[in-house]
């Protein structure tokens, strides 16, 4: 099956989703004013309520023009170049481009300014002052305004690596539930076809408890987790297909308090993984059955069986293990506990509390 794994793109930053809106209705006429006082540009002002009224109102256009064009730049260059991938060409266009926008523009309009409101007579060192803090002020305002779009664009990095790895995770795990159903197949046609030939009455047991087991894992391998109780009902359901075959040389021992069936979750089809591993990797007979015993400890199911190593035609692959171990992490962030000692192996699940 394939995996169609649908991420949406997060949005670049746009001049429309930077909301600095007040930002600017409070600063462009503070520095509108704040200049001219602090260069003493007024000073040079012709006598008139009007023309002291108009001149500031003439310089907070200036500060309009210098910021809503700079802004332009700054939008316009983010682009071209990005903090993460061109840092260096990010700073030297902003050092190139910001200067020769603001110095011309300025000297150009401060000097409009003393042809309007102060008869043309410039006062060059005032106009000299007026633009390298008009200057000064822009660095300062493009810095805050460069910090700004650094600090969005490591968030929507961040977020995107975020949606990638999910996007990731799900994928592993949907390819990993897929695996379930061919192995499951494969081992219980096999048995099927030695029942039928064997033990025909066995087979049709054997064929109904099959399509309950079946029914079993189609309906919950979508799901990430299922209660611990329907986990236990479907194991004993597909312990019931072994039990068909072997009788009395397989037994299941539940050490589990019933009360405690709908008290946890589990990730589906993950006992049945471990029995069935149990039955392929041991030899078992009526005199010397396999008994595998499952205990709720410590908020793990604890699986073990008896070692009676089975000679096997090829090697394992251990992918039945290594399966389960991976769903695990992805599904709970939670690791199996694999132990061998003592002639036994354990293997321990962690189950997930219902809050």
């Amino acid at each position: 099956m394939q995996t169609n794994v649908n991420i949406q793109p997060t949005k670049s930053i746009s001049r429309e989703k930077l909301n600095d809106i007040g930002f600017r209705v409070i600063l462009i006429p503070f520095f509108g004013i704040a200049i001219p006082l602090l260069t003493r540009l007024t000073q040079d002002i012709r006598p008139g309520l009007w023309n002291f009224k108009l001149s500031y109102l003439y310089t907070i256009g200036i500060a309009f023009i210098i910021w809503e064009g700079n802004r332009f730049l700054v939008f316009t260059l983010r682009t071209y170049f990005d903090w993460f991938n061109k840092p260096v060409k990010k700073i030297l266009a902003l050092l190139l481009v910001v200067p020769f926008f603001t110095v011309p523009v300025s000297v150009l309009l401060l000097t409009g300014w003393y042809h309007i409101f102060a008869g043309g007579l410039v006062n060059n060192q005032v106009v000299t002052l007026s633009t390298i803090i008009i200057l000064v002020s822009v660095l300062f305002i493009v810095h805050v305004y460069e910090t700004v779009f650094l600090v969005k664009e490591a968030e929507t990095e961040k977020l995107k690596k975020e949606q990638l790895e999910r996007a990731k995770a799900e994928a592993e795990l949907e390819a990993l539930k897929n695996q379930i159903d061919p192995h499951f197949i494969f081992n219980s046609l096999n048995v099927l076809s030695y029942l039928i030939e064997d033990a025909p009455e066995k087979a049709k047991q054997f064929n109904e408890a099959l399509a309950d087991v079946y029914r079993y894992i189609l309906q919950n391998k979508a799901r990430d987790l299922v209660m611990l109780r329907e986990e236990i009902e479907f194991l004993y359901d597909y312990f019931s297909l072994h039990k068909i075959r072997f009788e009395k040389a397989v037994r299941l021992d539940m050490f589990v308090d019933e009360a405690l069936l709908d008290a946890y979750l589990v990730p589906p089809i993950s006992l049945q993984i471990l029995m069935e591993n149990a039955f392929k990797h041991n030899e078992f007979s009526d005199a010397a059955p396999l008994v595998i015993t499952i205990q709720l400890v410590n908020d793990e199911l604890v699986v073990r069986n008896e070692i009676r190593k089975k000679i096997l035609r090829k090697p394992s692959s251990k992918i039945g293990l290594q399966n389960l171990g991976e769903r695990y992490k992805l599904t709970t962030s939670k690791e199996i506990t694999i132990e061998q000692h003592d002639n036994f192996f354990t293997v321990k699940l962690p189950v997930l509390k219902i809050v």
